[in-house]
């Protein structure tokens, strides 16, 4: 608004390419939960042990909760320092979708648990202590961070966080098991990875702005964060898959997509761990281009809108 005068939003006339073709890709990535047919996965899920449903439970639970942070109140945070209009209408669009990625567990839940057992799942991940530290320490600087500690925190927590709970889907399905459930999660993925590597791109643009020693602050900030969520992240993934004897594999992949965040927001990695050191069957679920079933056949030619080129972290190099 300028002189008291509203400024109508012009797509033809764009300040930052980059708000353009990341609209472009999340509106033809658009999708929703009720498409999937979650019900086939119901054979699948009786044959899982008591202890793998619990596990898988949780998983959920805590996503739920994190997504649950993001539509209502990390984008708000980050919309405070838009640099154009265009990336306004962007966070929408991630807001929404969000709001849509928590929506999908609830799905899931409503699939393949009881009411019992969803009422346990939901009092389970609003009083776990090191859950709740997670996104509070989050949510803590999305309310007092600068503009861009507040970045580096969403871009920590969608490319780097979400990843423990991740893992179990994605394992899965390497196993030809609850593959439907995996396709959200995919789908899912999909859109962070955009989003991830959107934020750190607009991360990037005011870092490059600072001086030498506000770099250096704020780097010495984003790694001691980094290394602090790491070490809060391990109890969590003990808490969460030592009973399977998951939770050294699972560490790996999240030190691997801590890096992966790092390396959203222009920074050298802060973990040896590389895509080799990576369980194979989930770095093959991880991949956003391909799917172990006949996806667009079951949820009709209406939804082809959603059949796209996945994003890969590497696409915005070039406009960096």
């Amino acid at each position: 608004m300028t002189d008291n005068n509203y400024i109508a939003i012009n797509w033809n006339s764009i300040e930052d390419t980059i708000d353009k073709l990341t609209w472009e890709k999340l509106t033809e990535q658009f999708w929703l939960d009720t498409r999937i047919p979650l019900s086939n996965d119901l054979d699948d899920w009786r044959t899982l042990s008591p202890i793998e449903r619990d596990m898988i439970g949780k998983v959920f639970g805590g996503l739920t909760l994190l997504d649950t942070l993001q539509s209502q109140d990390g984008v708000d945070a980050i919309r405070m320092d838009i640099r154009t209009q265009h990336e306004e209408a962007v966070l929408n669009n991630i807001q929404f979708m969000e709001a849509v990625h928590a929506k999908s567990y609830s799905s899931i839940f409503s699939t393949l648990n009881t009411k019992k057992e969803i009422e346990d799942i939901f009092q389970w991940t609003n009083s776990n202590e090191v859950l709740q530290y997670k996104a509070k320490r989050i949510n803590d600087i999305y309310q007092n961070g600068s503009p861009l500690q507040k970045k580096a925190s969403s871009v920590l927590l969608e490319t780097f966080l979400f990843y423990s709970g991740f893992y179990a889907p994605l394992w899965y399905l390497g196993n030809n098991k609850l593959a439907n459930v995996a396709e959200i999660i995919k789908l899912i993925l999909r859109d962070e990875s955009v989003h991830g590597t959107y934020i750190g791109y607009k991360f990037q643009l005011g870092y490059q702005e600072l001086s030498e020693k506000e770099q250096e602050e704020l780097k010495n900030w984003v790694y001691t964060t980094a290394y602090e969520l790491y070490s809060n992240e391990t109890k969590y993934t003990q808490m969460i898959y030592d009973t399977l004897g998951w939770s050294e594999r699972v560490k790996v992949f999240i030190r691997y997509n801590a890096n992966k965040a790092l390396q959203n927001l222009g920074f050298d990695p802060l973990f040896p761990d590389t895509a080799e050191d990576v369980d194979p069957i989930v770095m093959n679920g991880i991949s956003t281009g391909t799917s172990n079933h006949d996806f667009f056949s079951q949820v009709g030619n209406g939804y082809l809108l959603g059949q796209v080129e996945a994003m890969s972290d590497d696409d915005y190099d070039k406009w960096i």
